[in-house]
């Protein structure tokens, strides 16, 4: 598993803990290195590749790579039922928050 300063996976936590969707903190390879409650309880544990986990089409228009690629953080719709975003973490190029959140 890749090493992260354990300072930044605790603000990760004091961040994302009280999300009310899967927020997970992984690597430019897809590896999870942090998840909130919610992201665990749904199979995102730490050291899983985020690609791998779930469906496989759950996974089909990912824009991490967009957001490597650009800096920039990258929002999506995936139907009407949820949010996904990807967004860089400052000073860690290696590093983005990726986030699902369901709506009602």
């Amino acid at each position: 598993m890749t090493h992260v300063d354990p300072e930044l996976i605790a603000q990760f936590h004091m961040l994302w803990d009280g999300f009310p969707g899967l927020a997970r903190l992984i690597t430019t390879k897809h590896e999870i290195i942090a998840a909130n409650d919610i992201a665990r309880k749904a199979g995102f544990v730490e050291g899983a590749i985020c690609a791998r986990v779930g469906a496989p089409e759950s996974h089909r228009g990912c824009l991490l790579n967009e957001m490597v690629k650009t800096g920039v953080a990258q929002t999506q719709m995936a139907g009407t039922d949820k949010v996904k975003g990807w967004m860089p973490v400052a000073g860690h190029p290696d590093l983005l928050v990726h986030f699902t959140l369901f709506m009602p």
